[in-house]
């Protein structure tokens, strides 16, 4: 499709050069043949009467004027008929360049379509098979009934968590999130604590003086929710998770390290895309997430201007880093 597109779009592109350079052509054409009779008639004025004339037996003001036109002529194709090379190649480069973008997000839009169609179907399609099994079951106790019902609950909870992540991630895509002036290290340590009160897993390093950003708080929050929760997913269980947080430029740069594990290199580049999940085995073999909460990460750092990277050791730790541009009068505005 986006072949077809692309010779398409080449093709009005080189029309529209070609119809630019025929009217320049033409114009160019009449305006220098114009002054060609002009000058050549000034010339034969000059010559009429003067005793020099006799020795010009074979000037002929029409012939010259044609020989003149007739070489402009020929320059003007020459010069058209590179144009046309030059201006084909040129706009099958601009047609790609033009189409790459939409056809990277048509990509991205029906891979995200199919991921989340799958996610979606696994919990009914566990909740229809557990249904319809109990349905024909004539004696189905009220344990049984109660196990069934905590178990179409728990599918429930997990279709909640996706719509609300999806919801989420499309609202920060296409809405505008007002700012404010925010502790960001008061934030991080609030979250922090949180995270602790359940683990007792958590260091924190706090910034020497207060960091300031300009920020969608609630968002700021859910960010670092997400990334300390990522930490603790993928880390063993008595293991420390690591934050730090520090002025570098004029940027606020955090980072939470984990040991464990790890991410495999050929994983690394794609982690942030939507429902990416690596290696099962850095979990203890279970899927304990929808692969979503680094996608709506990478989302909320860019909404906000800044960066989120990650770097792994197999084996020894996994640290990513969030840099967001520190608070001032002019970044006090509605992104």
């Amino acid at each position: 499709m986006f072949h077809s597109a692309t010779l398409k779009l080449t093709v009005w592109y080189l029309l529209i050069l070609m119809g630019i350079g025929l009217i320049f052509s033409v114009i160019i054409y009449q305006v220098v043949s114009s002054e060609i009779d002009a000058r050549f008639e000034t010339v034969e004025r000059r010559l009429q009467g003067n005793s020099a004339a006799d020795i010009l037996l074979d000037y002929d003001r029409a012939l010259q004027a044609r020989q003149t036109q007739a070489s402009l002529f020929t320059s003007l194709v020459y010069m058209n008929a590179l144009l046309l090379a030059l201006g084909g190649i040129a706009s099958y480069f601009m047609a790609r360049r033009t189409l790459h973008p939409i056809e990277q997000a048509h990509e991205a839009q029906s891979r995200f379509t199919s991921d989340a169609s799958h996610e979606l179907r696994t919990p009914l399609a566990a909740m229809k098979t557990e249904l319809e099994v109990s349905l024909r079951d004539p004696k189905l106790s009220k344990q049984e009934m109660r196990e069934l019902l905590e178990s179409n609950l728990e599918e429930v909870e997990k279709l909640s968590k996706i719509s609300q992540s999806l919801l989420l991630l499309s609202r920060l895509e296409h809405s505008a999130l007002t700012t404010r002036r925010v502790a960001f290290d008061d934030i991080v340590r609030r979250q922090a604590e949180n995270a602790n009160r359940k683990t007792q897993r958590i260091t924190y390093l706090p910034p020497e003086k207060p960091l300031y950003i300009a920020a969608h708080q609630v968002s700021i929050e859910e960010l670092v929710t997400l990334l300390l929760d990522n930490a603790l997913k993928y880390s063993p269980k008595k293991s420390k998770v690591e934050i730090n947080l520090k002025r570098k430029g004029k940027k606020a740069r955090l980072e939470i390290i984990n040991s464990g594990k790890g991410i495999n290199p050929e994983e690394l580049p794609y982690i942030f895309e939507r429902f990416f999940r690596g290696d099962e085995s850095r979990t203890s073999g279970k899927k304990t997430g929808y692969g979503l909460g680094l996608s709506l990460a990478k989302k909320i750092v860019e909404v906000h201007n800044g960066d989120l990277s990650a770097s792994s050791q197999p084996g020894k730790k996994t640290t990513f880093t969030v840099s967001l541009p520190l608070y001032s009068t002019a970044s006090s505005r509605k992104q």
